[in-house]
């Protein structure tokens, strides 16, 4: 019988990241999920560690590949679960019983994301993400993938995450499912997952390339909307610095004009 839950985890030279991702995984007191690893031929000892834990592990593989989302598209296909969890090295499970406490809310939705818990070197905060999700949500934010489960029957629809963008594809394929294709989501306002900032997307040198990509993607799908959406953030500034303006909040306090 398939199971609801598959768990992806890529990794390249990063043991000891993918050490504490592995055991949060099979520590948990619910294990009626399937475990998937796709290592791009990491040289640090990661495929030893790997087969040393294989019986915990449905599928793995040690060899090179394109990048990190021809990885994850390598553990797509090989999944076999209705919802696919991506953890990948470094980033675990918030606690052993996270898993037992929260797999019923997977049901009908083909997009279920929980809060995030964040780790940035030794400061720690929880990352809370809407409950609705809108266009303009997107252009300045994305969803969690280590905190988002995904009906894998929507990569059939949406497509697999685009290998010809180094860091933001999974943000495209969210925008995609959401704005695009009109997928079904729910937020479940509980922490699923432990994120460290110290990934690709993370790093300061790479902040210029998020942009780029990220206007790529908004130019060539979303063209039509873009320009809206600017315009509605113009507005928003506007009516904030009007907010915050002296004369406006004595005209208010006096009467002549209505608090907005």
């Amino acid at each position: 019988m398939p199971k609801k839950i598959t768990i992806i985890t890529i990794n390249y030279n990063n043991l000891e990241g993918l050490k504490r991702t592995v055991e949060s995984i099979v520590n948990q007191t619910w294990q009626e999920f399937e475990y998937v690893i796709i290592d791009g031929g990491s040289t640090d000892g990661s495929a030893a560690y790997i087969e040393s834990k294989s019986e915990n592990i449905d599928y793995w593989v040690s060899e090179s590949d394109k990048g990190i989302y021809n990885a994850m598209n390598k553990g797509i296909v090989k999944a076999t679960g209705e919802y696919l969890l991506f953890l990948n090295s470094g980033d675990h499970l918030f606690e052993d019983k996270v898993l037992e406490q929260n797999h019923s809310f997977l049901g009908l939705e083909d997009i279920i994301y929980f809060n995030l818990n964040v780790v940035n070197n030794k400061k720690k905060f929880v990352k809370m993400y809407p409950e609705e999700l809108l266009f303009s949500y997107f252009v300045n934010d994305t969803l969690p993938h280590p905190a988002t489960f995904i009906k894998a029957s929507l990569f059939d629809k949406v497509g697999l995450y685009d290998e010809n963008l180094r860091i933001v594809s999974d943000w495209k394929f969210f925008i995609e499912s959401i704005c695009k294709f009109n997928s079904s989501y729910k937020k479940i306002n509980e922490i699923v997952s432990t994120f460290y900032l110290d990934g690709l997307s993370s790093e300061f040198q790479n902040k210029n390339l998020i942009v780029e990509e990220k206007h790529k993607v908004l130019n060539s799908e979303f063209r039509a909307y873009v320009n809206d959406v600017i315009s509605l953030f113009e507005l928003k500034k506007t009516v904030s610095n009007l907010k915050k303006s002296r004369k406006i909040k004595v005209m208010v306090k006096l009467g002549l004009l209505n608090k907005f």
